[in-house]
């Protein structure tokens, strides 16, 4: 397609320079949103950004702003089923998912569609759901990548209080059902009702009051609670991964940084991972929640640094 697409824009961030998004199609024809930043200068390679559940592209102003001014183009994109790509149910604020196949189609379109935009080389920067889907991407032989940074991602959910295989369960079941639609236990998950610090999976009270600010900018791009059928799709992701041999073929530099104070995904499963990728490592910043990349500074500054050790190598400053 390649049309125009918008980006909200408030005082508390603007849209970066030098960026435009765009509409794609996806891998069944569906209307997905991604947008492109340059740098000044010379690029010295590119990332590409995979929000997690719920995030949409202007969420990532700030990172994609620490990524230009390392010297990168930068790709960031919509999942299919929020921001302002295509939603799969009629209810906007329902999180939903049919299984994780169509989000890799759309991952290759999303490559295939800006491929010759992007300098190489390219490296995979993911968050907790977009961690989950890059790594399946990888481990699917997708091997364009030079190197991987996947910040809290969901390679084991936590059930909380529900033991896991009661939780998995119940998913597989629902999700072939009629109630593959409705909310998980009917918690709707209202993003406008959202307050700091309950509902927050950050430290950072500012940071989180500007993405709550864009969604009110453009109530679009908000999204509630999960589905049955989202909850299948992450359990039979994270069930993939564990037993994939496609994991040990991964043969790029892989740094997974998890949170130490994660209520959201399972570290456990993370280390697990690493280990089983040839050049794979984990590291930890202890006191972080599980959003990481809109953590306070100092724990932002701690998963740079694990991204520059990283990217350093491959894609010299």
């Amino acid at each position: 397609m390649g049309e125009p697409a918008p980006l909200v824009s408030i005082p508390e961030a603007p849209v970066p320079d030098h960026g435009q998004a765009e509409w794609f199609r996806g891998a069944d024809g569906a209307t997905l949103r991604a947008a492109l930043f340059s740098p000044e200068g010379a690029a010295r390679g590119s990332v590409v950004v995979s929000p997690g559940r719920s995030e949409p592209i202007e969420k990532y102003y700030e990172v994609v702003s620490d990524l230009l001014a390392r010297g990168f183009v930068v790709l960031v994109h919509d999942w299919r089923g929020q921001g302002l790509s295509h939603r799969m149910l009629p209810d906007r604020l329902k999180g939903h998912a049919a299984g994780f196949h169509d989000f890799l189609g759309d991952y290759q379109a999303l490559l295939t569609a800006f491929e010759a935009r992007l300098p190489k080389p390219w490296i995979a920067l993911g968050h907790s759901m977009g961690g989950c889907l890059t790594s399946l991407v990888l481990a699917h032989g997708e091997t364009r990548f030079s190197a991987c940074v996947l910040s809290a991602p969901m390679l084991g959910l936590n059930p909380g209080r529900t033991p896991a295989f009661l939780a998995r369960g119940l998913a597989w079941l629902a999700a072939r059902t009629p109630l593959r639609g409705d909310y998980v236990l009917g918690d709707v998950g209202d993003p406008f009702k959202h307050v700091f610090p309950q509902d927050a999976l950050t430290h950072d009270g500012a940071r989180y009051a500007r993405h709550q600010a864009q969604i009110r900018a453009n109530p679009d791009i908000a999204l509630g609670g999960i589905t049955w059928g989202w909850t299948d799709f992450a359990f039979s992701a994270c069930d993939w991964l564990a037993r994939a041999p496609g994991i040990e073929a991964i043969a790029i530099p892989v740094t997974i940084v998890g949170a130490g104070i994660d209520t959201r995904v399972l570290t456990s499963s993370q280390k697990a991972i690493a280990a089983r990728i040839r050049k794979g490592r984990y590291l930890e910043i202890e006191d972080a929640f599980h959003e990481i990349l809109i953590e306070t500074d100092d724990r932002r500054a701690r998963f740079w640094t694990a991204f520059d050790e990283t990217v350093d190598p491959v894609a010299p400053r």
